[in-house]
């Protein structure tokens, strides 16, 4: 049985979901899936930071009620949250970062990675922009210190869309996708569906807490088009940048447009794409589309996710399953660390004579 020391770099919903996970399923885990895991350190804006080399206990982390700085209160914390040594000195074999999305350049993420990564430790990351943004780099650096980058949740959440594709469907060719690939704008087209106005469906998202005070990365597409770049660079070997990847998001979209679909037999949704044209060049969108109701997409409703994967040997795949939430976004964080697990653990496969 392996144990994996694990640093969390953010204690917001996603890791410490995490830290919930462990405090009631690492028995499970060891039973079934040959390992458990062990908090060494946590570091976080509001709370401070903490390490201890012989752990920290899950349930205390997500039971006690910190006030600000309040790992400053533990043995072995600080008021202040030092990511950057605590990346580098915690003796931990993985870093979990799980920080705020940065569109623009990926900061402070991109660095917690490299730091991560250049001392010899496998990064997990539910965070999108390191991902969007410096995959490419951040997977080489990986490679040349004999860790791994993973990266399963940036996209949906704890659906495993790249993984199923990258494992289950190889040798299928996948040419491009289109997909739902954010909740909060799917619900918000829903609900003008059900005749509120898109300013009174964004306060009722954001009552639900489907959407952020400022929800404009969601109904404009922002988010949706690191998603975009994720795929098509992971999947058909784009090297696409944000900037690359039209967008536009659904706030121009009225009560009318909408009943005129649905009179249609048709409905809107926001769509992230990307395909590979015959002359190899791979273009990516986000734009508002008008499905018909025979589309595979056309019946994702609410907070849902889904991709259709277009292939040469199968035609269209479609995975559907949840793109947000806590529980599934830190089940993503567990399935990353399978991979490495797997992978680690393998035997090494002898080349035929």
């Amino acid at each position: 049985m392996t144990i994996y020391n694990i640093a969390l770099i953010g204690f917001g919903g996603v890791n410490r979901a995490l830290a919930e996970l462990i405090a009631t399923k690492n028995h499970l885990w060891e039973r079934d899936l040959g390992f458990r895991l062990n908090i060494v350190a946590v570091s976080d804006l509001y709370l401070g930071s903490v390490v201890s080399p012989n752990g920290l206990d899950a349930k205390t982390l997500v039971e006690a009620n910190f006030a600000k700085g309040g790992f400053g209160q533990l043995s072995g914390g600080s008021s202040e949250a030092d990511n950057e040594t605590i990346i580098k000195t915690a003796p931990a074999d993985i870093v979990v970062e799980a920080t705020f999305t940065n569109p623009k350049d990926g900061e402070p993420a991109v660095s917690h990675c490299r730091w991560a990564l250049q001392t010899g430790k496998h990064v997990i990351t539910t965070n999108k922009g390191p991902v969007a943004i410096a995959a490419h780099e951040l997977k080489a650096l990986a490679s040349a210190n004999g860790v791994r980058f993973e990266y399963e949740g940036s996209v949906m959440s704890g659906t495993p869309v790249i993984r199923m594709a990258e494992k289950t469907l190889a040798g299928a060719e996948v040419t491009g996708f289109e997909g739902i690939l954010n909740g909060t704008s799917n619900f918000v087209l829903g609900r003008m569906e059900g005749g509120l106005d898109f300013a009174s469906a964004v306060k009722e998202a954001q009552q639900l807490g489907y959407a952020e005070a400022d929800p404009t990365a969601d109904v404009e597409g922002f988010d949706v088009r690191l998603k975009v770049v994720i795929l098509a660079n992971e999947l058909l070997g784009a090297d696409l940048k944000p900037d690359d990847v039209t967008c536009k998001g659904i706030s121009d979209l009225s009560l009318s447009d909408i009943e005129a679909a649905a009179k249609a037999n048709s409905r809107w949704k926001l769509i992230g794409s990307a395909v590979r044209g015959d002359d190899g060049k791979v273009t990516g969108s986000v734009a508002p589309k008008r499905l018909a109701m025979e589309h595979p997409l056309a019946a994702v409703n609410g907070a849902t996710n889904a991709v259709s994967l277009n292939t040469e040997l199968l035609g269209a795949v479609t995975i559907t399953g949840p793109g947000a939430g806590r529980i599934e976004t830190a089940y993503a964080l567990l399935s990353d660390i399978v991979a490495i697990h797997t992978a680690t653990s393998s035997p090494v496969v002898k080349e035929a004579a």
